[in-house]
Parts: C-alpha cells; sequence; structure tokens
C-alpha cells in the first residue's frame, strides 16, 4: 500500500525535524481556532480546538497527497506541459529511454508520470508528487546524456516516495491556512452584516465602533496570512535539509540504471558554476557535491567488482 510506505519513510530519523514540524502545527492550528472562537464570544476549551484542528489538518493532507496537491504545487512552480513540436520530439525520446529503465528498475513507478517544463536559466530538474518531473529551461543547454542522468536521478525521487513529504508541508499548509482565513472571513461579514444593523440604530458611535473592528479583523488576517507563509517556509527549508539523505539514494538509483558516468560529469558541470555561500548550503536540499562524487564512484567500483 503505498499510504503505508509512504509512512514508512516519513518516520525515519532523517525525517524527525518534519515530523516536529507537523506535530507543531497541529498545535499551532489548536490555538489558531481558539483565537477566532475568542474574537467572536465565549472561548473554545483546547481539546475542543485540538479535535477540530486534526481533522482540519487531516482532510489538508489527504488533499495535499492527492493529484490535486500534485497540481497546485505544479502551479506554484510555474509547472508547464510541454507544446512546442519540436522541443517534445527532442525531449520524449530521453525521456521515454530513462522511464522504460525507471520502470523495469522499480515497477512501482507510476505509469502515468509526465514531463513539465519551468523557464529558469540555471540547468536543474525536479519531481513531486508521483507523477511529475519537472526540468527548467536551463537544463536544454546540456548534452543528451547528461539530461538523462537528471531525469534518472529524479525517476530515484519518485522510487523512493521522497517528494510527497514537500506536498504535504507546502501545499497541506496552504489549505489549512485557507481554512483559518474563510473562518475569520466568514466571521468579519458576520460582524459587518450586524455592524450596518448598529451603524443605522446606533448613530456617529456605531459607525466609528464598526469601522474600528473592521480595521482589526483586517489587520489579524493579514497577520495571520503572513505569518503562516514564514511557517511555510520554515517547514519547506527544513523538508529540504532532511531530504539531503534522499540524495545519495536517487543518486544510486541513477547509477543501477547506466547513467553513473553522466552523473558524475552532470555533478561536476552543475557545481562548477553553482552559487556559493552560507544560505545557498542552508536551503539546498543537496549534500555536498564531492561527498556525492566519492559515494557514487563506490557504487559505481561495486558494481564493476
Amino acid at each position: 500500500m503505498y499510504v503505508i510506505e509512504f509512512l514508512k519513510r516519513t518516520m525515519r530519523r532523517s525525517n524527525i525535524p518534519v515530523l516536529i514540524y507537523l506535530l507543531l502545527n497541529v498545535y499551532l492550528i489548536t490555538e489558531l481556532i481558539q483565537a477566532v472562537y475568542a474574537s467572536r464570544g465565549p472561548s473554545l476549551y483546547f481539546w475542543d480546538a485540538f479535535r477540530i484542528s486534526v481533522v482540519v489538518y487531516a482532510i489538508s493532507l489527504t488533499i495535499a497527497l492527492s493529484p490535486i496537491g500534485e497540481w497546485i504545487l505544479r502551479r506554484q512552480t510555474r509547472c508547464v506541459k510541454i507544446e512546442d513540436g519540436a522541443l517534445k520530439d527532442y525531449l520524449t525520446p530521453l525521456f521515454n529511454e530513462v522511464y522504460q529503465k525507471a520502470k523495469e528498475k522499480d515497477n512501482a513507478i507510476s505509469d502515468k508520470v509526465q514531463l513539465y517544463i519551468t523557464e529558469d536559466d540555471e540547468p536543474n530538474a525536479f519531481a513531486t508528487g508521483r507523477k511529475t518531473i519537472c526540468i527548467t529551461t536551463g537544463l536544454l543547454q546540456l548534452p543528451d546524456e547528461l539530461i538523462k542522468a537528471t531525469l534518472a536521478h529524479e525517476f530515484g525521487h519518485l522510487a523512493h516516495k521522497d517528494t510527497d513529504l514537500i506536498l504535504v508541508v507546502s501545499v497541506g499548509n496552504m489549505i489549512v491556512t485557507g481554512f483559518i482565513l474563510a473562518v475569520r472571513l466568514a466571521l468579519t461579514i458576520m460582524y459587518l452584516f450586524f455592524s450596518f444593523i448598529s451603524i443605522f440604530f446606533g448613530g456617529e458611535g456605531g459607525f466609528i465602533a464598526a469601522l474600528a473592528m473592521f480595521i482589526y479583523h483586517t489587520v489579524i488576517s493579514l497577520v495571520v496570512s503572513f505569518l503562516t507563509w514564514i511557517w511555510t517556509k520554515i517547514g519547506i527549508l527544513l523538508t529540504m535539509k532532511s531530504s539531503r539523505s534522499n540524495e545519495y539514494e536517487a543518486d544510486a538509483f541513477a547509477v543501477s540504471l547506466g547513467y553513473g558516468n553522466d552523473l558524475r560529469q552532470l555533478l561536476t558541470r552543475i557545481d562548477s558554476g553553482a552559487s556559493k555561500g552560507l544560505f545557498a548550503s542552508l536551503v539546498s536540499s543537496h549534500p555536498d557535491t564531492v561527498k556525492r562524487l566519492e559515494r557514487i564512484n563506490e557504487l559505481m567500483s561495486s558494481i564493476i567488482e
């Protein structure tokens, strides 16, 4: 079962920071729900709010791991289908060659994986969900064999189900944020309705009170949106950091498909033009290139032996 395998992967030691983050999410949603109730009247008991937050978060994760979540992430990353006929004719044979080898290696890979493209001058690619591999326009500047090595690496992520954590964090949080803001919006609309009544019957004082409360609710909603956006970014960084160990496995998958030499050339070529610095190191989801090359060499040596 896909869900059971995904849970097993999620429970690995390298993913502990992400698991803690997800648990904190439930707690923060509980606090937000309590704050929403408190702003409109009697407060809600913590455990009642907690039960609501668990249901809301479970629904959001279900949507995130569905084709809808994959579609949302493609939209966020501006990945589109390849419409240009000449480009499609060029990439399709490369993609199909790697796809066929990947399926022979791991038949659990979906039969409906599709190739997408996004505008970016940096040579790169990523996989998400179960059926999406997206390459950048910059990758097209590389030789065919290096493009195939890149695709083989991304198929490794699909085979190992590494890509769902990003869906859980980014799309899941976005859905939860939408829910919280929708609740606040509904409460604000209700308040405005009663405020208009107070304006007509309360004179100038009623109008000032209604205006003040409208500004208050608007500011609170904006603050909640901003803080949730920051929190989501933190979650993505934690996921990327924890996924570094998965890169070795994706490299190993590419080597097993016969793209070891090409992968070595790819890493050396990309690393020579990669951005350096502390921030780039922190946000990178990939381990140090030297370490990756060492592991690839070890794998290829073991295959030869």
